[in-house]
């Protein structure tokens, strides 16, 4: 039983691969309950059910467990009456169900401002943030990618300027950007691009040395000139490869959403989330954030399924 569970490098049958899958999920849950629920757990807390003789005690208010008992003693000795309550968890923590509620009510609720979005505005200016900020990436950085890994001329002039550029952080960029660009979504979409941009090149081109070298060898045989060589062969022979790394540094863009989103105008799922926290309603916050993470899931198995199906001659786990 172990070893079908704990073989070395071996897919686990269908049958066990799901429910493994599933309680990836399953155990975090799981703990996030744990610990919303049972009071023993962690609950260092206290909500005010009664406030007894505590003139500054309110019904709801959380008071840490040491001031509260500290509190009960000082009325205890002076035979006043003693304050109520139940174990909580801080207010940045809340429990699973509120969570499922938030995440309802986001969608269903008038905003109670004038200036605010709907949770669904405010992700569609995320999208449009995360597609133009990586689609211009890809554009230029795809094909200097290739070049670089092709050719040793490309690969000198590119990769050390490259290689210095991607340890600078792009949110240091902002005020540039936005100088430059204005303060609408253009400085976001550009600290989209400079966060992902540099790191695409070089992990396309590392990706286009790893060819096969006995294809372009083929290929030479053949008669095949440079031309030839980079459109015929080695373009074709990148492109599941090409197409993983893709999937792989679009989850790289949304990474820097939310720096990109703190320049310029407030929009997009940052602004909601930092509008949210700052009113304490923090079963909104998880609930914008459980949101990215499922389009950001739902989206990259949507491109798994679709690489499976443009480039079915690759084994299952290189798609996986």
């Amino acid at each position: 039983m172990t070893n079908q569970w704990l073989a070395v490098r071996k897919p686990l049958p269908q049958s066990k691969a799901v429910p493994t899958a599933v309680m990836s999920f399953v155990l975090p849950i799981l703990l996030w309950c744990l610990v919303s629920y049972i009071p023993f757990v962690w609950h260092p807390k206290i909500e005010v059910t009664n406030t007894g003789d505590v003139s500054y005690f309110k019904v709801g208010m959380l008071v840490d467990k040491d001031k509260f008992y500290e509190e009960s003693n000082k009325m205890l000795e002076q035979e006043k009456s003693l304050p109520e309550g139940n174990r909580a968890n801080p207010v940045y923590l809340p429990a699973p169900h509120e969570v499922v509620v938030a995440l309802y009510t986001a969608f269903t609720t008038e905003p109670k401002r004038r200036n605010e979005k709907w949770l669904h505005e405010s992700l569609w200016d995320s999208i449009q943030v995360i597609f133009w900020g990586f689609f211009i990436s890809s554009l230029v950085g795809v094909p200097l990618g290739i070049l670089a890994g092709t050719y040793h001329f490309f690969s000198r002039l590119l990769e050390p300027f490259i290689e210095f550029f991607r340890y600078l952080p792009a949110p240091a960029f902002g005020a540039l950007a936005v100088a430059i660009l204005g303060i609408h979504q253009a400085p976001k979409i550009a600290i989209i691009f400079i966060g992902t941009f540099f790191q695409q090149v070089l992990v396309v081109s590392n990706t286009t040395r790893k060819l096969d070298q006995s294809l372009l060898e083929a290929a030479q045989t053949l008669g095949a000139k440079n031309k030839s060589m980079l459109f015929k062969v080695v373009v074709p022979g990148i492109l599941p490869d090409l197409y993983r790394d893709m999937r792989i540094l679009l989850g790289w863009a949304w990474t820097y959403l939310i720096v990109a989103e703190l320049i310029g105008t407030s929009s997009g799922i940052t602004w909601f989330i930092t509008q949210q926290a700052r009113y304490k309603n923090f079963d909104n916050v998880f609930a914008a954030i459980l949101i990215i993470g499922v389009i950001g899931l739902t989206t990259d198995i949507i491109l798994a399924k679709l690489g499976k199906k443009a480039f079915p001659w690759q084994k299952k786990e290189a798609m996986a």
